[in-house]
């Protein structure tokens, strides 16, 4: 894809609340599209790689409360943990949730779907404009007194 270039002054001219709107809803829309096609939400894919990063670790409670800051739909997180549970891909034991081979298995192709939405939002960004990109992000989330670390 091409797009038309500006000069600095004039990007520097830009709204920023414009382009982090834009950039979001369409990152955001795209995910969000991508994880529909396997019948997920985005916390349930987060409880997916939550789960697999640290299996038999997480009790409901602690993972809806990693969870919940990150979440912009009031989730019910009971509700996406029992929709899990129906399928057969995460089971409890002790109150500790781990992924079955078929939670796996969902896991594995909703990163691959997600994947394809990363690497169209990354087509002819190479990997130090992007970590610039997301610097300067942090930098204005702290400067206007939000959390600049890494999640």
């Amino acid at each position: 894809m091409t797009i038309k270039e500006h000069s600095q002054e004039q990007l520097a001219a830009q709204p920023i609340g414009y382009w982090t709107r834009a950039a979001a809803d369409l990152v955001i829309g795209g995910l969000r599209t991508a994880l529909a096609e396997e019948q997920l939400t985005q916390p349930h894919w987060w409880t997916l790689g939550h789960v697999a990063g640290a299996p038999g670790e997480w009790t409901r409670k602690t993972l809806t409360e990693k969870l919940a800051p990150f979440d912009d739909r009031h989730t019910d997180f009971e509700a996406v943990y029992a929709d899990l549970t129906t399928r057969g891909w995460l089971t409890e034991t002790d109150d500790r949730l781990t992924l079955t081979a078929a939670g796996e298995a969902g896991r594995v192709r909703a990163h691959d779907r997600n994947a394809n939405v990363h690497a169209r939002m990354r087509e002819g960004i190479d990997d130090a404009r992007y970590a610039a990109t997301i610097n300067t992000l942090r930098h204005l989330v702290a400067n206007l007194g939000g959390n600049g670390d890494l999640p």
